[in-house]
């Protein structure tokens, strides 16, 4: 019998995750659209949109009807997961590890560039900033003659799962500095993305000595901004997530990815359908695979941390209000001597851009730069070269004379 050439090929991945919320999402989108469904718009990308959703499908529903099929969101689901890329890039020498985190050595040889000590988000992989060899940031600032650092935090332990955010700053983080400022024979600079430069803050005012420079990467800062209203929501979940996180010590990935959603909670489906119109052998299919696998390769959030997020961040605004505190002490962006970069991009979904704006009204002398690029664009995505890479290079060559 001759092979059929259109015969499915092995389900290779599971994303996106949760697949069961996107694919209900989409039902329940399609079945109230008769009604009118909510808009898929930033402005309405809250929890009220999800449960507005949910009545609308409920009031348009007949009793025993199944649920809609959205065959074009199938379609690329099964592109995606299909897909024959894959992440080949090995990573570069650790020279730092402590628990199941360490720093990875970007240098490249004869490398005379200011030492840059990158940290990222708890709760995504690392190697975002290190993604692909024609899409890495690491890999382009090194070959500008930048030392980039990166600070793999690694999956959490049984050690880290009784962490705080006092032990990740005062700890692990402080440490992994202090390593990198001996490499360096002298301050680093700091680099913080997304919730790493909620660290990179307060490791920094806490240890002036091993900083040289700060830039913060879609940092958030005010969580009020521009809706409070989403933001208690977000809060509000804590005691339905309280049982898993008992359990685990962790909140898992699939919660997290859950909350994420939440922001635009039709953003998923749109996408993937657009993914599946592509050729599946060009540039623009690869790069959405590559981010895609990152986004579905998470890491739990230790329960302490994620109680510290949900609760004091999120809900009662304590960064930007000044009441949040690392080993008792309060964190102050405007006590920061620095030279500092804030990045707030301009179509940022995860950290919208008053959010990150903040921080360069708070610390003296910051220059804010606001790219018209996304929040995962901005670092990894096709234009993030011109949108971030090539300006925060200008930056350091100019605070450091490179």
């Amino acid at each position: 019998m001759t092979e059929r050439l259109d015969a499915p090929g092995p389900m290779l991945r599971r994303g996106p995750r949760p697949l069961l919320l996107h694919l209900s999402l989409a039902a329940m989108k399609s079945r109230a659209s008769a009604g009118g469904s909510p808009s898929s718009k930033p402005e309405s990308q809250t929890w009220n949109a999800i449960e507005a959703t949910i009545h609308a499908a409920l009031r348009n529903a007949a009793p025993n009807e199944p649920p809609a099929v959205d065959a074009d969101l199938i379609a690329g689901i099964a592109a995606y997961r299909r897909h024959p890329w894959s992440r080949a890039l090995s990573d570069p020498p650790s020279v730092w590890a402590e628990g199941g985190s360490r720093i990875l050595d970007y240098q490249q040889p004869g490398s005379e560039g200011p030492v840059v000590l990158f940290v990222p988000s708890l709760v995504n992989r690392a190697y975002v900033l290190d993604l692909m060899p024609e899409h890495s940031m690491l890999r382009f600032l090194a070959g500008e003659g930048v030392r980039p650092l990166l600070l793999d935090w690694g999956w959490p332990g049984e050690v880290e799962r009784g962490f705080t955010l006092t032990d990740y700053i005062a700890g692990r983080l402080e440490r992994a500095l202090a390593a990198a400022a001996a490499l360096s024979g002298g301050p680093v600079v700091l680099a913080g993305y997304c919730m790493g430069g909620n660290l990179a803050v307060a490791a920094a005012e806490r240890r002036p000595a091993l900083v040289s420079a700060l830039a913060l990467l879609a940092t958030p800062w005010d969580f009020h901004a521009p809706d409070a209203q989403r933001a208690q929501r977000t809060a509000m979940c804590l005691p339905l997530l309280e049982p898993s996180m008992g359990l685990s010590g962790t909140l898992p990935i699939d919660a997290l990815q859950t909350l994420f959603a939440m922001l635009d909670p039709f953003g998923v489906g749109d996408k993937y359908r657009a993914f599946g119109r592509l050729p599946m052998d060009g540039a623009r299919a690869q790069m959405f695979v590559a981010l895609e696998d990152w986004l579905n390769d998470g890491i739990p959030l230790v329960a302490g941390v994620a109680r510290d997020c949900l609760a004091k961040w999120y809900g009662d605004n304590a960064p930007v209000r000044g009441i949040w505190h690392i080993a008792g002490l309060p964190v102050n962006p405007t006590a920061l001597r620095l030279p500092t970069f804030v990045a707030a991009p301009g179509r940022d979904r995860i950290v919208p851009p008053a959010s990150a704006r903040v921080l360069a009204d708070l610390i003296p002398h910051a220059v804010l730069y606001e790219p018209l690029a996304g929040h995962v664009g901005m670092v990894a995505g096709v234009g993030a070269e011109k949108a971030l890479w090539r300006p925060l290079l200008d930056w350091l060559r100019k605070e450091h004379r490179v």
